[in-house]
């Protein structure tokens, strides 16, 4: 259980780097494409998504095989594999994702940037809300909820471990993914500080302060 002691330092990593991705909104596509491109095409917009998306989720992945095993090691079985499997499965589907955003859409603004304003539309509409793509993010964001509240149940319930940061993860998680996700906006912070509170108190709980 010592790596995954460590590896429990992972979430507020990830939880960090969800809060990092939410400091600036893009302007809505479908009624300012010219803004969006102008976003999507800087080089800020370009390492965000690769450090706080990608390699976020990388994190998040490795966060969710610890708390995972430590629920599972400390007697909450059924919860631990849930919340791991559906934690784990959320970071590799949502990769896809974020891919997406990370190298197709700059492409895309690049094409209305140059007058290719038609052919940028056709592709918007086609590769960044395709309906696959749109089933793959709402398979994502269900997977990733039900890791947050699975998780943030079997620490409150589990003997030993804050009962409130299991709360706080719970409903941030919520808050971000599904609230923030409809909205679009602030509250999307806000749940990803509340995130970052309950993971870090999490880890902190279990391990203590990390050391090498």
């Amino acid at each position: 259980m010592r790596y995954a002691k460590i590896g429990l330092w992972a979430l507020p990593i990830f939880t960090l780097a969800l809060f990092a991705g939410t400091i600036t909104h893009q302007p809505a596509p479908q009624t300012d494409l010219g803004g969006w491109s102008a976003y999507v095409t800087t080089n800020e917009f370009l390492l965000s998504h690769i450090v706080f998306s990608i390699i976020g989720a990388a994190f998040g992945a490795i966060g969710s095989v610890a708390l995972g095993a430590i629920l599972v090691e400390r007697g909450s079985i059924k919860l631990g594999l849930v919340g791991l499997i559906t934690g784990v499965s959320a970071m590799v589907i949502g990769s896809s994702v974020f891919g997406i955003a990370a190298f197709a859409q700059p492409a895309i603004g690049r094409l209305y940037l140059s007058g290719q304003v038609q052919t940028a539309r056709d592709m918007y509409n086609d590769a960044a809300q395709g309906i696959p793509l749109v089933v793959v993010a709402l398979l994502f964001i269900v997977l990733v909820v039900t890791s947050f509240v699975v998780f943030g149940v079997a620490v409150a319930r589990m003997r030993g471990m804050p009962r409130w940061a299991g709360v706080g993860y719970a409903v941030g998680g919520v808050v971000f993914a599904v609230v923030g996700f409809v909205l679009d906006n602030w509250i999307q912070s806000v749940g990803a500080v509340l995130l970052i509170l309950s993971s870090s108190w999490i880890a902190f709980s279990v391990t203590g302060l990390p050391r090498r």
